[in-house]
This record gives structure tokens, sequence and C-alpha cells, in this order.
């Protein structure tokens, strides 16, 4: 059953109580702008610095998790999204393989549940519809298939943004046979 596992927030992830924060980290894992820095900043940039550096960065596409220090959950799943290059670059499958990959981690971590910001939307420039969509659907397919985690939230920083995702979370959610009304 899918109904009443996602939901779409507008706030601030690092204030989001869930188990897992995702992060829309860069492949060094060194903290930056955007939802990245603001994670950083709120989880105590030297601890989460420190922990990082025992990876040797991570590729696109794919997940690193660390401890969650000062923020309210216990992991951060680092995932490493893909920059807009117009769309033939392999950025679909790479924007599909962050939130899978992810699940798939929570899963292993046992993580009940987690929070995504918008992956590769910011400086990585990708476009707001189709980050949404993909975003969306790969979590309601995984969700199909899997009980962990039992929540996914959607947490998004301005309200065009978080319109984007609830319109398409309504529309993809209707689709799926066990949401039939």
């Amino acid at each position: 059953m899918i109904k009443g596992r996602i939901k779409v927030v507008q706030g601030d992830i690092t204030k989001i109580a869930v188990d897992g924060i995702v992060n829309a980290a860069n492949s060094r894992l060194a903290g930056g702008g955007g939802v990245d820095g603001a994670i950083h900043r709120a989880a105590g940039a030297a601890q989460l610095q420190q922990a990082c550096r025992e990876y040797d960065g991570c590729p696109t596409g794919q997940v690193r998790v660390t401890p969650a220090f000062n923020l309210p959950a216990k992991k951060i799943l680092h995932t490493v999204g893909p920059v807009w290059q117009g769309g033939e670059a392999g950025e679909t499958e790479l924007l599909r393989s962050c939130y899978q990959k992810t699940l798939e981690l929570a899963d292993q971590e046992q993580l009940t549940s987690i929070a995504f910001p918008a992956i590769s939307c910011g400086v990585y420039g990708y476009p707001y519809e189709e980050a949404a969509h993909i975003a969306i659907t790969t979590v309601v397919e995984w969700l199909k298939e899997s009980a962990c985690p039992e929540e996914v939230v959607f947490v998004l920083f301005d309200q065009a943004m978080t319109d984007i995702y609830r319109r398409l979370l309504h529309e993809i959610v209707q689709r799926q046979p066990d949401c039939k009304d």
C-alpha cells in the first residue's frame, strides 16, 4: 500500500524528525551551498566533514551514509545528483539511481522514515517538473515492493516546488491500482 506513506511538505529539511535525512551532496562530500550546506551546518560541519572523509567521495547516482550528529535524525544519506546537461547525458538514469540507491540503503539501515530534498534542482539545474516526476515515480515503485521505509517525506524549500510535487504525487498515486477510491 502506497497511500499515506508519501508526504510532501514545504520547510527546512534540517528540522524534520525522521530516521534518515537525504543530502543532495557534491561528489567530494565536502559540503557546499543549498541543501548540502544547510545540512552540514545544522549537523555540525566539523563532525560531519570528518565522517565524510572516511569515504573517497561519492560518484554521481550513488549514496553514502554518515551519522546525523546534531540533526533530528539517526543518519544522513548523501547522494550525488547529476548536473543537467540538456537531458542527453544520462541524467534521467543517474537521478533515478540517486533515489533507488538511497531507498536500498535506507532499507539496509532499517530506517523507517526518510526525508528527500529535490535532488539536482538547485545549482545542478535539473528541470523541476522532470526531477519531481523521476523522484515520485521511483519512490512509488519502491514502496509497492518494500515495507521499508514506512514513510517518505519530500521536503521542499519553496512554494513553487512544493506545488509541483503535490500535483505530481496526486496524479501518480491515483494511477496506482491499490489507491483507487
